[in-house]
């Protein structure tokens, strides 16, 4: 069987232009005369936004805990979200899908996440209604709608609502932000990109920022504000709506060291103690129902006390880091605020603030990630073990780590709930904070309790600006709304909740609450350890298939248990019963089945036993690679007769890849696979004209050869994968770096400064 070697091959690079609006040929109703003097002219009117309109900022925050924010009631100082709470209304009773790209395909479009095909994301899409990863135009996102109303729209930060087959330098671009109604896009396509050395679009055109010296909250939010600004100058009376959605806090918590150091000893107390203060901080702020019960740690966290001395250091290290990457966060949205406010923008400006697209993250193992990229390794539960992290102490959080939050601190940072993100039968999966801020419409501030989800703040949107919701947008007769604004809380404190049924489902886990009942079921996953041989149990566990059937399903009275600490199905079993055919009934009707377990059933992509790239790349190409498979590059070159130098390519950063360049005379090869690298190096024929240069990467060694001639090899060491350990959002560069560099022996983006002809790259079959 031939690997996968691409999911599409392109070098042509978009000027970043927005798709046009709907805007079809309109009869002509004036009067065409000979001459000029005996012509009416005509213009048809163009859609403007009702008078007065707000301008309307979403914020979406990445895997941040319910209890985390000091605006409620986190240990994590947030001065700039205390302000919007502290002047606007604080939503207690929000929900998500309990996982990032599900809750933006719900949020984007007021649909539930597998009604418009994003049961997962879109990354691990699935044939399916449910799970085909693409956002269907019959569901027309907030975007579309709002431009259709007159106003002007923005999308900065991440995405991670496209396909991955779709994200290429060669398109399609149709399901991209530029086509799905965002006049500009400025941000990252994936779920996740380095903080120091993002992987940046500029509308569909690819961004090398290297060597970057910004974080990227500082050039989103740069480019926020610029986009505003210049808007305002042309057309002031315009409202705008921005969808604004910085990678923080998910990993890697990256943040300048003045930010960690404000933090240093002030979680010495272990996150036990954490959860106690922060409980009692949210019962005293109003934020819990009376009677709330704070439930016991959760099972396999160990007490703070139990851990030693080095244990407690290191894991209180890694909340200074995620604390202080939280703080900065909230310190650039505070820049974003100060420019409305001198703008005289503010008053006029509707800004919705979710704490996290879902819970702190399970991502990072009991003692947390600090060099490899994140995953929860089966048979590993320590992850990179406490000596390695003790090594990178002083390094967390700088852009030489990549820094995924320890289990026990995720667990605190939910506080009060129990779980954590792509958890959908817990709360503290699902279960986010909501401030919503608009002076010109909102009397006084406060608490809101009624039962909310993200679907709910498109139709509220509408609601507050006055927007209609078109029949058809682009062409395409829209899908009804489900989502149900809020509005009708804004001035009552008391009204009734008017969504009383909603469901979840990620992971096979599921859950379905109705008129303050909940009934959830959970599917803990059996991982298998790994003695070393055969194929990497961290592989196994990520497809492993689960018994949909097998899990016990709890009952909770949230109404009165807001906290799930009582289970009641044994005592109730004809409600539990009553719950469970009502989650059947919701799943039918949203497209849920069939159930997927991570992975599983994920199809491969397209089979190419070559792929060729030609001349130097102004993008990633995504290439994909299976790093258990043998694999050759062959770089066709042509040399200057000088000394030449740079990249000829690079895949992947300094957290796993590999790359071919020229330095010093010397041709050099690195394969860094996170926690180890293997490079070769030989001396650099002085010779000029055309050259083919390969490295060949079989299971045993690695080769450099010139001309085919071997002039370096070495032994590869381990069975864990033939390149670096990178995620499919990174491709190939060739001629250039546009990521951190994969060994510190080059900076980006260490351009090549001879030519190169091509590059073929084969990987035939393992055996």
């Amino acid at each position: 069987m031939n690997n996968l070697l691409s999911i599409g091959i392109g070098l042509m690079v978009g000027i970043g232009s927005a798709f046009g609006q709907h805007d079809p040929l309109k009869p002509f109703q004036g009067k065409i005369g000979r001459t000029v003097a005996e012509t009416e002219q005509h213009w048809p009117a163009v859609e403007e936004a009702p008078a007065d309109a707000p301008n309307v900022i979403w914020i979406l925050l990445d895997d941040v805990g319910f209890g985390a924010a000091s605006a409620f009631g986190g240990l994590i100082e947030t001065p700039n979200f205390d302000f919007l709470a502290n002047d606007g209304l604080r939503y207690t009773n929000f929900h998500n899908a309990a996982i990032c790209g599900p809750t933006r395909a719900a949020l984007l479009t007021g649909r539930n996440h597998h009604k418009v095909g994003v049961g997962h994301h879109p990354d691990w899409a699935f044939g399916t209604p449910g799970y085909n990863g693409n956002i269907p135009f019959e569901a027309g996102l907030i975007s579309e709608a709002l431009r259709e109303n007159g106003y002007r729209t923005f999308a900065i930060g991440k995405w991670h609502s496209t396909r991955p087959d779709q994200i290429t330098p060669a398109g399609p671009f149709n399901r991209w932000p530029t086509g799905r109604g965002f006049d500009f896009f400025y941000g990252f396509m994936q779920g996740a990109t380095d903080q120091w050395h993002p992987e940046l679009y500029d509308g569909i055109a690819q961004l090398n920022l290297e060597p970057n010296t910004k974080h990227l909250n500082q050039l989103i939010t740069d480019k926020a504000i610029e986009y505003i600004a210049n808007l305002k100058s042309m057309d002031p009376d315009k409202p705008f709506f921005m969808f604004y959605a910085p990678g923080a806090t998910h990993a890697p918590a990256q943040v300048a060291k003045e930010w960690i150091e404000q933090y240093t000893g002030r979680f010495d107390e272990g996150w036990d103690d954490y959860r106690e203060v922060v409980f009692n901080r949210q019962k005293a702020m109003g934020i819990l129902p009376e009677g709330t019960r704070l439930p016991p740690r959760q099972e396999g966290l160990k007490p703070w006390n139990s851990l030693s001395k080095d244990e407690q250091r290191v894991l209180a290290r890694f909340m200074e880091v995620y604390a202080g990457y939280l703080s900065y966060t909230d310190h650039e949205i505070g820049r974003l605020i100060d420019f409305l406010r001198h703008a005289e923008q503010l008053e006029n400006t509707a800004i919705f603030l979710i704490i996290g697209d879902n819970g702190a993250t399970k991502e990072g193992s009991y003692m947390g990630r600090a060099g490899t990229r994140n995953g929860f390794s089966a048979g590993d539960p320590d992850g990179e073990g406490l000596a390695y992290l003790m090594e990178r102490y002083d390094e967390l959080g700088s852009e030489r780590t990549y820094p995924t939050i320890p289990l026990g601190w995720a667990h605190a940072t939910n506080t009060p709930f129990q779980y954590w993100k792509s958890d959908a039968n817990g709360e503290g999966g699902s279960h986010a904070p909501l401030i919503v801020y608009y002076p010109k419409k909102l009397q006084q501030s406060g608490m809101r309790q009624q039962y909310s989800h993200v679907i709910d703040l498109l139709p509220t949107t509408l609601e507050l600006t006055g927007a209609t919701y078109p029949d058809v947008i682009n062409g395409y007769p829209q899908m009804p709304l489900q989502g149900i604004s809020l509005v009708y809380s804004f001035d009552d404190s008391t009204a009734t909740s008017k969504r009383q049924t909603q469901y979840y489902e990620i992971h096979t886990g599921r859950a379905i609450y109705h008129e303050g009942w909940k009934a959830a079921v959970y599917h803990p996953k059996t991982y298998v350890e790994w003695d070393g041989t055969g194929e990497d149990p961290r592989d196994v566990n990520f497809r492993a298939p689960l018994d949909v059937d097998g899990g016990k399903w709890k009952l909770y009275h949230l109404d009165e248990d807001w906290t799930e600490t009582e289970d009641l199905a044994d005592r109730l079993p004809d409600k539990l019963d009553e719950l469970k055919a009502l989650f059947e009934k919701e799943a039918a009707e949203n497209n849920v089945y069939p159930l997927r377990s991570f992975h599983e059933g994920t199809p491969k992509e397209t089979s190419k036993p070559s792929v060729t790239i030609f001349g130097k790349t102004t993008a990633r190409i995504p290439v994909v690679l299976d790093k258990k498979t043998p694999i050759r590059f062959a770089a066709d070159v042509e040399l200057s007769g000088e000394a030449d130098t740079g990249i000829i390519f690079a895949h992947g950063d300094l957290f796993g890849g590999a790359a071919l360049f020229i330095k010093d005379g010397q041709l050099n090869y690195v394969l860094n696979r996170a926690m180890e690298t293997v490079s070769l190096t030989a001396a650099m024929p002085a010779i000029n004209g055309r050259h083919e240069i390969r490295i060949s990467v079989d299971k045993s060694n690695i080769e450099m050869a010139f001309d085919g001639t071997p002039v370096a090899t070495k032994p590869l060491p381990g069975a864990r994968g033939f390149l670096g350990n990178t995620t499919q959002s990174k491709g190939i560069t060739v001629g250039q770096s546009m990521d951190s560099p994969v060994l510190d022996a080059y900076t980006g983006p260490f351009a090549f400064t001879g030519e190169i002809i091509k590059l073929v790259i084969t990987q035939p079959d393992a055996d």
